[in-house]
């Protein structure tokens, strides 16, 4: 039997609460499962371009107030396009999943923006 992400379409939302295989590069590199569900690539429904949530949000939500404020919506990096994150990038109906990754792309951006000091 594979592993759970090994069924998943790649535009298929997954909880980050699901455990997920890591290689052993990937942990020596410090990924965790929560960054790899962040760092999923998804089609826009709209356009139909691909992008993952960190791309939207350093680049379409970049000078949002809601970006590092718990936002509940994915924004479209090409076409400026909004969804809701829950049941875009996290299952349908998982209020604590969408609560989880908003919360983990929150604290990623706003340690880079303590780091690099471009608040």
């Amino acid at each position: 039997m594979g592993k759970y992400s090994d069924f998943q379409n790649t535009n298929t939302p997954i909880s980050p609460n699901v455990p997920m295989y890591l290689t052993p590069e990937e942990k020596a590199a410090g990924i965790n499962e929560k960054l790899k569900v962040a760092a999923r690539r998804y089609l826009c429904p709209k356009c139909g371009r691909e992008f993952s949530l960190f791309q939207s949000r350093a680049v379409a939500c970049k000078y949002c107030p809601k970006a590092s404020d718990r936002c509940p919506n994915v924004r479209c990096p090409y076409c400026d396009s909004e969804f809701p994150i829950n049941g875009f990038v996290t299952p349908s109906g998982s209020r604590e999943d969408e609560r989880t990754i908003t919360d983990y792309t929150d604290q990623v951006f706003n340690r880079w923006a303590d780091r690099y000091n471009r608040r």
